[in-house]
């Protein structure tokens, strides 16, 4: 049985990982407007990806019998320099997310709440996954430099949306 101090950090982190979808969304339409289409298709599609995090975390409450509680979700509101700039700020908010995530993790298990700890270890090796697709994307645009970033961009115009692996009934 879930314990209820679980079920709120649970319902927390259905707003972060909203949230990171907003933050990726306004991310791919920054580079929209910069004409970088690739980069904008990298970070609309890890919107996705977050939305699905959050739908996976409201699921997981329906199938235990909690309430989702869903709250207001903050506005991005980072103006961006350069292009560089959203990528270093996307791999601080997945260690943020990883954070989060390790703080439920850590509440589960002070409590027994194996339950929800055999659901988080997908979310933990999936953060783990998410800071290094971010960090390599920073490498990547460092090694590019400005000569390359034609090449870049096409490259991560290439990105597929890919549903997670983890599956809920």
């Amino acid at each position: 049985m879930l314990k209820e101090n679980v079920t709120k950090l649970l319902n927390e982190q259905i707003n972060k990982e909203m949230y990171s979808a907003y933050l990726y969304f306004d991310m791919a339409n920054f580079y929209v407007n910069k004409g970088m289409n690739g980069f904008a298709n990298w970070f609309n599609i890890q919107s996705k990806e977050e939305m699905d995090h959050a739908l996976l975390f409201v699921k997981y409450l329906q199938n235990n019998g909690f309430e989702v509680t869903l709250s207001a979700i903050a506005k991005p509101d980072k103006k961006y320099k350069d292009l560089k700039e959203p990528l270093v700020e996307a791999l601080k908010h997945e260690e943020y997310v990883t954070d989060s995530i390790n703080k439920i993790y850590t509440e589960a298990l002070k409590v027994s709440d194996y339950r929800t700890l055999e659901f988080l270890n997908w979310f933990i090796k999936e953060q783990g996954e998410e800071e290094k697709n971010a960090n390599d994307l920073i490498v990547a645009y460092d090694l590019h430099g400005n000569r390359g970033m034609f090449a870049l961009d096409n490259k991560l115009g290439d990105r597929i949306y890919t549903a997670p692996s983890l599956q809920l009934d």
